[in-house]
């Protein structure tokens, strides 16, 4: 058999490439694209783009709109979510513990994984005793300065592995100190109050390598005994779900 060179796989990789492109820049904010906004993130021609949201097409990874004339993403998408979270162990493991701490504040509670580049929502338990819901959408992206989730990433993930990191500390200095609390109490404390929203989060490891950050998420009106309350519950969760994964 002969080995195809690195030549005429190329081409082969430039597809895939094209094709990763087009499926990223679908987002929680821009489910709908048009054709002209898929060309102008693939960088091509119209044509190009066209050939390649064809293909997709035929794989069901995306769909098409004659009547509003947009794209956005296929059924077989869901397929494949499906399996990238049977894939991490993490969250099955999770499942228990996530419904311990419900039980225990009575409040949301989100679990999130590092994908390259911010925190992406994996597993939500939303409480439903509450008048008012706080429900948080699977796939989800958060921030990964602004969000408590983040900041646990940015506090224990080594820097090479936070693109923005760097430049994130230099241009503020109180963020390396927040960094610091973090490290120091093991919860991400400051988290920013968002639409009414307070967000705690604590480090989850494996092999003393951060894996996921567990968080509670709850309206903001919370006494700061009851927050006291959280921030225990949640690192003494987060501590027991590591222990579980071979932290330690």
């Amino acid at each position: 058999m002969v080995e195809p060179s690195g030549d005429q796989g190329a081409p082969a990789i430039q597809a895939v490439q094209r094709a990763a492109i087009i499926m990223s820049a679908f987002t929680p904010a821009r489910p709908r694209l048009s054709l002209n906004e898929i060309t102008v993130a693939l960088g091509t021609s119209k044509a190009t783009a066209h050939r390649y949201t064809k293909a997709l097409r035929a794989a069901n990874l995306l769909r098409y709109d004659p009547s509003e004339t947009v794209y956005s993403l296929g059924p077989q998408v869901l397929t494949l979510a499906a399996a990238a979270r049977a894939g991490l162990p993490v969250i099955k493991l999770a499942e228990p513990f996530m419904e311990q701490l419900l039980r225990e504040v009575q409040e949301t509670v989100v679990l999130s994984v590092w994908d390259g580049e911010s925190p992406i929502v994996v597993a939500s338990n939303d409480n439903t005793n509450h008048v008012a819901r706080v429900a948080v959408r699977i796939g989800a992206r958060l921030s990964p300065t602004a969000s408590a989730q983040g900041r646990v990433f940015c506090t224990y993930l080594p820097e090479e592995e936070v693109p923005m990191l760097r430049r994130e500390i230099q241009s503020d200095p109180e963020f390396a100190e927040e960094l610091d609390r973090i490290r120091e109490c093991g919860v991400s404390l400051k988290s920013p109050v968002v639409n009414g929203l307070r967000t705690l989060a604590a480090p989850v490891f494996q092999a003393d390598r951060v894996v996921a950050a567990l968080a509670i998420v709850a309206t903001s009106n919370a006494t700061e005994e009851q927050v006291e309350v959280h921030i225990d519950a949640l690192r003494r969760v987060a501590e027991r779900l590591s222990a579980t994964l071979g932290n330690g």
